[in-house]
């Protein structure tokens, strides 16, 4: 009898945890992303550079294999990526209409705007954020993606940071 009711008891719990998981999980929803090239780097020691007067700099330094992703993202009016992750940087171009990033350590959930012709970095690494249109328009991305070699491209995060209230 006590094997029974542990068995049903464990059976609840297990399928309460299932039903929290989905519950909790950010899964994107209107959004289109289209690969529009990936290709593999060996090791990057890059340092560049202009004149002095302009102090401008760049610095890419990478061990092992790369890969390179260029995706363009579609976003539905209302639609938005889920919360989460890229285990590398991205830069983000909007290209069409308006998009917003929250970042999953912003205790305010501080929307950061951007439309048409601007762009941003996601320094990747476990940096948590979600982008949304809240428009009633499509927006579009496009981003250049540079991540370990193999890594998973997005990596969704469940459950929500928390800190808004989407």
């Amino acid at each position: 009898m006590k094997l029974k009711l542990f068995m049903a008891l464990l059976v609840g719990v297990s399928g309460l945890a299932v039903y929290a998981g989905n519950v909790l999980a950010t899964p994107q929803s209107g959004v289109t992303t289209t690969q529009l090239a990936k290709s593999t780097f060996d090791e990057m020691s890059l340092k560049a550079h202009t004149l002095p007067a302009d102090l401008w700099k760049a610095e890419i330094k990478t061990h092992g294999l790369s890969d390179v992703y260029v995706v363009d993202n579609k976003i539905a009016a209302g639609g938005t990526t889920g919360w989460h992750s890229h285990p590398g940087p991205s830069l983000i171009l909007v290209v069409a209409g308006t998009v917003t990033n929250y970042m999953g350590d912003d205790p305010s959930c501080t929307p950061h705007v951007y439309t048409a012709g601007m762009g941003f970095v996601d320094p990747g690494g476990g940096d948590v954020h979600i982008l949304r249109n809240e428009t009633s328009a499509q927006a579009e991305t496009i981003a250049v993606q540079l991540l370990p070699k193999d890594a998973p491209r997005k990596i969704d995060v469940t459950p929500a940071p928390g800190n808004c209230p989407f």
